[in-house]
């Protein structure tokens, strides 16, 4: 079993208060202390890594991103998936050879530019070609942003997501769900269903419960290390140690 074979099996076969916790490395140095805690596949967040890189969240340009990826799964021995937002512009073909060339065996894609929400036939037909130029070389997340960039009705995302998974999207990704809401999403969308976790909000278990298959935390990770970096400055320009 190759590792997106791996990958895409850690998916299945879930019990509802176990869902696949997935934590998103900025960097090699956080790869690796993500992978040394036990986790068992790991998921970059493009704004994470565009922190770690000095950009906005949605201005790393495409060859840093890729770069970035490369170093974080030279730095690891588990599956890594790759944010890499809307696909830069990339033709389907190069996309999925670009991700390839970086070692990733996953990658999330959006349905909004810009903020505005693409049209969803077009994205899935985009879907379509990614899936057939990467055969199961990679795992296709599809993120819906009808609650980051829509109206947040939950029947349109249910909508969106049938499209994607019939184009062949291995999972679906209604980033900014209230988690009251993921029952009734769970109930309407085929297969793994991808959550986004606040840190100190509901626990994975309790997600799972209601509904996710795996749990990522977007930025979360990185922003929570740099508040701790910030303590720590802090400490050392006052006290000198």
């Amino acid at each position: 079993m190759n590792k997106a074979e791996a990958f895409r099996a850690l998916h299945h076969g879930r019990v509802p208060d176990d869902p696949l916790v997935l934590p998103g490395p900025w960097d090699a140095a956080s790869a690796r202390v993500f992978v040394e805690a036990g986790f068992p596949a790991l998921a970059t967040p493009s704004a994470g890594v565009a922190a770690s890189l000095g950009y906005a969240d949605g201005e790393t340009p495409a060859d840093e991103m890729f770069a970035a990826v490369a170093r974080i799964v030279r730095a690891v021995d588990v599956p890594v998936s790759a944010d890499v937002e809307d696909g830069y512009g990339l033709a389907p073909k190069e996309l999925v050879e670009r991700l390839l060339e970086a070692g990733a065996v996953g990658c999330n894609l959006e349905d909004s530019t810009g903020g505005v929400l693409k049209d969803a036939a077009r994205h899935a037909d985009r879907l379509a070609e990614v899936r057939s130029a990467a055969a199961d070389l990679l795992f296709v997340n599809a993120r819906v942003d009808v609650f980051a960039h829509g109206d947040g009705d939950p029947e349109r995302a249910i909508e969106r997501a049938a499209l994607y998974v019939a184009a062949g999207a291995d999972c679906v990704y209604p980033i900014g769900a209230p988690p009251e809401m993921l029952p009734l999403l769970r109930s309407g969308i085929r297969g793994p269903l991808n959550v986004f976790a606040r840190l100190g909000g509901a626990s994975a278990a309790e997600l799972g419960e209601l509904g996710a298959t795996r749990i990522t935390f977007g930025p979360g990770l990185q922003r929570r290390a740099a508040e701790a970096l910030a303590e720590i400055a802090a400490e050392l320009r006052q006290t000198g140690r």
